[in-house]
Parts: C-alpha cells; sequence; structure tokens
C-alpha cells in the first residue's frame, strides 16, 4: 500500500531534512487540502506525523490531524509526540486509524505491549528510525535527537509476535531522495517474517518503490517525492499496484 505522507510543524505541511529540525522545507499551508488532494488522486491511505510533537514530546496538533481524518475517506494513521494512554484514545475517537508509536516503543516497551493488549495489535504502528553504525540498526528517539542504548533487532525480538505493524525508516536516506534501503527491509523480513513492514525513507523514483515491494514489505511512505514531483501519487499507486 502506498502511503502518502504530511509531516506537520506550525500547522504546515513540511519535510525536513535527515531529521534535522533545522533543515526545513515548507510545501503546504493548508494540511487538509493537501489531503484531499492525495484522495482525489487515488490514495486509500495517509501517514501524518506532528513534529511539534515528537520534538516536544505530547501531542501537539491533534484537532488538525483529527480534522483530516474525519473529512476524507483515508485510512490515516498518526503519531508524533504520543506518550499517554489517553492520546491514543483520543486519536482513534477523532478517526484515525492506526497510532504510531516512536520513541516510547524503544524506551518503554512494556507500556508498549499494555497499549498493545488494550487497543489491539491492528490499531498500534511501531516506528522505530534507525541509523546504521557498522551494519547495525541503532534506534534513534525523541525526534531524532538521541540514540538507543539497544538495537532493532533488540526491540523487534522483546516485542516478539505481540506487534502486527512495524515502520523502519532509515533517517540517513531520509528526505535525500537518494533511493530506499532495500537490504535492511529484506533483512527484517527474514528475521520476522509475519509483521506487516512499511519502508520509509529515501524514496525518490518509482524504482525504489519497487525495489522495496520486491523484498516483501507490506507499504511505503512517500513524502518528499510527491511534493518535489518526481512522479505522480497516480504513478506511484500504479507501480504498487503492478503484479
Amino acid at each position: 500500500m502506498i502511503w502518502p505522507a504530511i509531516d506537520l510543524m506550525d500547522g504546515q505541511c513540511v519535510r525536513l531534512h535527515q531529521g534535522d529540525f533545522q533543515q526545513r522545507t515548507n510545501y503546504n499551508s493548508d494540511p487538509l487540502a493537501c489531503a484531499k488532494q492525495f484522495a482525489a488522486a487515488g490514495a486509500t491511505s495517509l501517514h501524518i506525523v506532528d513534529l511539534d510533537g515528537a520534538k516536544a514530546g505530547s501531542l501537539r496538533q491533534q484537532e488538525l490531524i483529527t480534522n483530516i481524518a474525519t473529512n476524507t475517506d483515508l485510512v490515516v494513521q498518526a503519531g508524533g509526540g504520543v506518550r499517554k494512554t489517553k492520546d491514543i484514545g483520543c486519536l482513534l475517537d477523532g478517526g484515525v486509524s492506526r497510532v504510531i508509536i516512536g520513541s516510547l516503543a524503544v524506551t518503554a516497551p512494556e507500556t508498549v505491549l499494555a497499549w498493545l493488549e488494550q487497543f489491539g495489535s491492528q490499531q498500534i504502528v511501531l516506528a522505530i528510525d534507525v541509523r546504521l553504525e557498522n551494519n547495525l540498526p541503532i534506534p534513534a528517539i525523541r525526534g531524532w535527537q538521541d540514540k538507543a542504548t539497544t538495537d532493532l533487532w533488540q526491540v523487534l525480538d522483546y516485542y516478539g509476535d505481540k506487534a502486527s505493524n512495524l515502520l523502519v525508516t532509515d533517517i540517513d536516506r531520509d528526505g535525500v531522495l537518494g533511493g530506499a534501503n532495500a537490504g535492511l527491509y529484506s533483512l527484517i523480513k527474514s528475521k520476522y517474517p509475519k509483521i506487516n513492514l512499511l519502508a520509509s525513507g529515501g524514496i525518490g523514483n518509482i524504482s525504489d518503490i519497487r525495489a522495496v515491494k520486491r523484498v516483501g514489505t507490506q507499504g511505503v511512505i512517500i513524502g518528499k517525492a510527491l511534493y518535489e514531483k518526481n512522479f505522480s501519487l497516480e504513478e506511484a499507486l500504479s507501480c504498487w499496484r503492478e503484479e
């Protein structure tokens, strides 16, 4: 599935370069209009991240996110600053289909396991952003400002078969349009074949979409390439439907 992405800062659609809040590009001052354009192009799903919330450690743009969810027919997954049980409940009650859990998936796995049980694993997406260090994927946390003391494999082993949805972003490829890390996704699928894996970071052309689909991912997040018009959303959707 293709998930066009909206990253929110100050109520606007933006993109960051490799997660750097100081390297920000503004694209659209009306996120709802942007979401409706994605829907008109044929999208059925939408990925939203509240970057202000991710940086602050608490939800900042809940009203805008739920406004998008309730005023489109898109399946919305959203996160950024989700830290409390009530945050998840508010987003789900506001029309969001799946809530993205980022840093806490790494730093507080016991809490997240309880949420998986309480809300159902299909309503939760573990979003783990990594940087490769000596070929080992190390999670970045707190808006990519710090790094974890555990690696990706240790985190995923902890959850076992309790988690259904996983989103992995290679930060060093994020926002640079240089190609997705298909090798990493292939390795994840070989280790955890049952998990629903979404790829993110580095998608720059249609061949990048084919590459991540080929290794078994169930979906791909596309942001900057759409905003920069490297290809159209219609082309991306058509590519994903190819046998």
